[in-house]
């Protein structure tokens, strides 16, 4: 698959030949809800705790006497049925991640990536740089360029000058190519790769 490299003022800088076991595979719905249900389970604090009958702050006094009232055998108001008291069998901190084997990771990625080249969504450029860290200058080439909801992926390292300028611009994100993950991919309407991108990503997949 062979796409225009594009520089950041919009004139062209050439061609680059994209893998096509990479960015020419048939997305699988199926494999990339299994990756991104892994990504999402791993994030997930898992911090949601209730108060069980041992930490609700009642009285252990026996409420009434066992037997005559004519009601339930009660020990005491920390009971889930009475209001304030435990809840029974509510959520613990634990984590939610779950395996998913490296194959499957690694294939999902590659549909990722496969998925949107086929919609025409992947932009190449030439080199995700600038000479100063302002965010003004950067705005107006990416409002030109019409990217609104964009991730630049860049090499195995991001150009600080230009992390810091795109920092505070709505709708842009910049990954390192190690950083590149399915979720990310999917959730955006673009997606920009540096050359020195393109180049660590099929050496990351192959």
């Amino acid at each position: 698959m062979k796409l225009d490299v594009i520089k950041l003022d919009g004139s062209k800088a050439g061609t680059v030949e994209l893998a096509d076991e990479i960015f020419d595979l048939e997305p699988r719905a199926d494999i990339l809800h299994r990756v991104v249900r892994w990504q999402r389970n791993k994030a997930q604090a898992g911090t949601h705790k209730v108060k069980t009958r041992s930490e609700t702050s009642y009285s252990g006094k026996k409420i009434y006497r066992q037997k005559g009232t004519g009601g339930a055998r009660h020990g005491d108001r920390n009971a889930p049925i009475f209001r304030h008291g435990g809840v029974y069998k509510g959520p613990v901190p634990r984590s939610h991640a779950h395996d998913l084997p490296k194959k499957v990771r690694k294939l999902g990625l590659k549909m990722a990536l496969s998925a949107k080249a086929k919609a025409g969504e992947i932009v190449v450029l030439d080199a995700a740089e600038v000479a100063e860290p302002k965010t003004g200058p950067l705005a107006r080439q990416v409002r030109a360029l019409g990217w609104k909801r964009a991730l630049v992926i860049d090499g195995p390292e991001v150009d600080a000058n230009f992390a810091r300028a795109a920092a505070n611009i709505e709708g842009l994100d910049v990954l390192p190519s190690v950083g590149a993950n399915v979720y990310d991919i999917l959730r955006r309407d673009t997606i920009v790769l540096t050359k020195a991108g393109v180049e660590a990503l099929e050496a990351r997949l192959k």
